[in-house]
């Protein structure tokens, strides 16, 4: 179950994954423990002082009492957690408990990130993370403990920041020629707050831009008849400009001057129009809605999380209709690069690969179906590509001492389709002859399949010349097929399911067949989520990247290029080849500055404290690495952010033969288990580290597999497990040309190589 807790009004708490049902949370002092947590914002709160704050004078049994309470809480908020089993949520840590709730499950704590996110972006994104922000509010925050000492404070910025937050959205709205939406939430504003001069200049200026030239001079009056006689102050300077700028008339004034008005009016125009002509009803509203939350997703984090909520809505939305080609086309239409290979909620995405194969099999089974089968069918194994990979660049090289083994050459069949002869180069090819045989099969896919528009989007299933209509109905019925297929390898990353890279090959495989690029950049992107079935493959994404790169460059599909830059930042930075993956960093940046893309820099920036990491610049890489774990707060990417400070950190230590961080406030999320032998061991707790050795599971397979497994090593070599150390020596060997952990982009523990002499190999 995931909490939600909500402080902006009376405390409450509610199941994120039962539509916001509510808990209860019995009474008022169950309440006033959670809020009090709540405010530490994760710290630990001493039971000593939970007393303090409860009770004016503590009665004999309250450090008993509070004990109480907090059990009856962790009855609430973890229901199902086993007897004796450690609580996840509401924890216990030295002298006191602390709430560890998620960055983004605290009403107030969102509201923050909002507010402060808005203030960094242009009028027109600013404004709907403003509206967001402030629907939060059901009341005065912490509404029930207004008269505590403890809460006084926050109360008091939350309440000056939500002040901020409307003359803001009023500010936008203004720049956005939305004047008249401003007016009646800031005469609310400034019945309630009558000193705030900047509210009182807003005011004005709306109404004076809805025509109303006479009621925004008589609203100016009225802000100086208040603080010169109630106190004693005279209007500020802005003020005073803007009275004598409406009696003239300045032409500044007009909203035709105002930073996007333009577009504003177009985009509320073509909204009313879409809301009158397409009935409220109609399918066709499910699919729009998708291609907004796609772009959406894009925004930054507040929009990618409402994006990843409201896609599963849809999914079920579309279910219910029961028609599976427009729930496969709802499906596959969010097809937004990934390049994580952690899932920030693996719940929805479960859901929406369940709902994929369930629309695959239905498919599968109705009119027009392929003769080739359900989608379940095992096509052949890919093989595995060499060691050296091309770089587009004439710059890029291989760096000394990391060149990988042959292996024979990838095999894009399937049992069910003739192959094409598209493949991505291979990289123990020649540079030039694979360049030119990569780019002449890059030329018969993009024959003639640019979408309408230059974005590459159009929709799926491009007819082919000399088809009749059952052709073409076939090749829109395998478009969709591969998208859900594409779907299934992105949203079942990081798992050990053979099914993800099933998928992914046999996406990848239909849309080189239909030479479709915007459906082939997507499969690429599966592809590149299912390269993690063993160490040591940076060389076989290296090549998916600059592939991606050269198809999306091509058929103006920028956000997969993006994709491709920063895969290829990864797989170069795995290479300790920093030259080439500074120009895809760079690259990335500047594509993301063009198309708004804000979360571009949040790789980047790690990506840049990995590279002083891995140089030896130790002292550099860890502020670096806590100035861009700055960037995760807000960004809207759980599964990355959980976790990977605490691990950035503990990889320096080690890489410099230093114990494990201990501070007990640390929290590793998802890499506890690999981070605790070390972590006891520099405790002196040997006996405990080797029975947490013992549990270690197998590293996911993903990003980090190289670094989690090289930790493992270590605790097995510091504990003398020499069969962990046999295994950990054979599944990093692979790698023995990388450095471990670096094709995360995000942190290094220096050569594999070095810690396979260590283990013994």
């Amino acid at each position: 179950m995931r909490v939600g807790f909500g402080v902006l009004g009376p405390v409450v708490a509610w199941d994120t994954d039962a539509d916001g049902r509510a808990i209860a949370l019995k009474g008022p002092r169950h309440r006033a423990v959670l809020a009090r947590l709540i405010v530490a914002r994760r710290r630990v709160v001493p039971v000593s002082r939970l007393v303090e704050d409860l009770w004016t004078a503590p009665p004999p049994g309250a450090v008993g009492a509070v004990r109480t309470f907090v059990a009856a809480l962790r009855r609430a908020l973890e229901p199902d957690r086993p007897p004796r089993a450690p609580a996840r949520l509401l924890v216990t840590e030295g002298p006191g408990y602390a709430l560890r709730a998620d960055a983004d499950a605290v009403d107030a704590w969102r509201f923050e990130q909002d507010v402060a996110a808005a203030a960094t972006l242009p009028p027109d994104g600013a404004l709907p993370r403003l509206e967001e922000a402030l629907g939060r509010w059901r009341g005065p925050a912490y509404a029930e403990f207004a008269d505590e000492g403890w809460a006084r404070g926050e109360r008091s910025r939350l309440a000056e920041l939500r002040l901020h937050a409307v003359e803001r959205q009023a500010e936008a709205r203004l720049a956005l020629g939305r004047a008249a939406e401003a007016v009646p939430d800031l005469e609310a504003h400034l019945a309630e707050h009558p000193w705030r001069e900047g509210a009182w200049r807003a005011l004005a200026l709306a109404l004076y831009r809805t025509g109303r030239q006479g009621d925004a001079l008589a609203v100016l009056r009225r802000a100086r008849t208040l603080l010169v006689e109630q106190l004693g102050l005279d209007p500020g300077p802005e003020l005073r400009r803007l009275e004598s700028d409406i009696l003239a008339q300045a032409p500044h004034l007009a909203p035709a001057t105002a930073r996007g008005g333009g577009a504003a009016q177009v985009w509320a125009d073509a909204a009313a129009a879409y809301d009158r002509t397409v009935a409220s009803g109609a399918r066709t509203r499910l699919e729009s809605t998708v291609g907004l939350l796609r772009d959406l997703s894009m925004t930054g984090g507040g929009g990618l999380l409402t994006a990843r909520r409201q896609r599963v809505a849809a999914v079920a939305a579309a279910e219910e209709l029961g028609d599976p080609e427009l729930t496969a086309r709802v499906i596959g239409a969010y097809d937004v690069p990934a390049i994580w290979t952690r899932l920030d909620d693996p719940e929805q995405a479960a859901t929406i690969v369940a709902a994929a194969e369930r629309t695959l099999a239905a498919l599968a089974a109705g009119p027009g179906a392929p003769d080739d089968g359900l989608p379940g069918v095992e096509p052949p194994d890919h093989g595995e590509p060499s060691g050296q990979t091309p770089d587009q660049e004439s710059t890029d090289h291989e760096a000394p001492g990391h060149e990988a083994p042959h292996h024979r050459e990838p095999d894009h069949t399937a049992p069910d389709h003739k192959p094409t002869g598209h493949r991505t180069p291979d990289p123990g090819t020649s540079e030039p002859e694979a360049t030119g045989r990569w780019a002449s099969g890059r030329e018969a896919v993009g024959r003639g399949s640019s979408a309408p528009g230059g974005d590459g989007r159009g929709a799926p299933g491009h007819s082919t010349s000399g088809r009749g209509t059952a052709g073409e109905a076939a090749t829109r019925h395998d478009a969709i097929r591969a998208r859900l297929l594409a779907t299934v390898a992105v949203e079942s990353r990081g798992g050990h399911s053979g099914r993800g890279r099933q998928a992914a090959r046999q996406a990848e495989e239909i849309a080189r067949r239909l030479d479709d690029p915007a459906l082939l950049a997507f499969a690429l992107n599966g592809v590149f989520m299912q390269s993690f079935d063993r160490a040591g493959l940076a060389p076989r994404r290296d090549a998916t990247g600059a592939e991606l790169i050269a198809l999306s460059a091509r058929h103006g599909l920028v956000a997969f290029e993006v994709l491709g830059h920063l895969i290829r930042l990864q797989a170069r930075s795995a290479l300790a080849d920093f030259a080439s993956a500074d120009r895809h960093a760079a690259a990335a940046e500047r594509l993301g500055e063009r198309h708004e893309r804000p979360l571009v820099k949040v790789f980047t920036e790690w990506y840049r404290a990995l590279r002083l990491a891995a140089t030896g610049r130790a002292d550099e890489a860890e502020a670096a690495y806590r100035d861009a774990a700055t960037r995760l707060d807000g960004a809207g990417m759980p599964g990355l952010e959980r976790g990977l400070l605490p691990l950035a950190l503990l990889c320096l230590r080690v890489g410099r033969g230093r114990p494990a961080p201990t501070d007990p406030e640390l929290d590793w999320g998802p890499y506890a288990p690999w981070a605790r032998p070390l972590v006891l061991l520099a405790r002196d707790r040997r006996a405990e580290a080797a029975a947490a050795l013992r549990t270690v599971p197998e590293p996911p397979r993903d990003l980090l597999l190289e670094a989690l497994w090289c930790l493992t090593g270590r605790a097995a070599i510091a504990l003398g497990d020499r069969e962990t150390m046999a295994r950990a020596r054979t599944a990093l060997a692979p790698a023995a040309a990388e450095l471990a952990g670096a094709g995360s982009g995000l942190l290094t523990l220096g050569p594999v190589s070095r810690h396979l002499a260590d283990l013994g190999g």
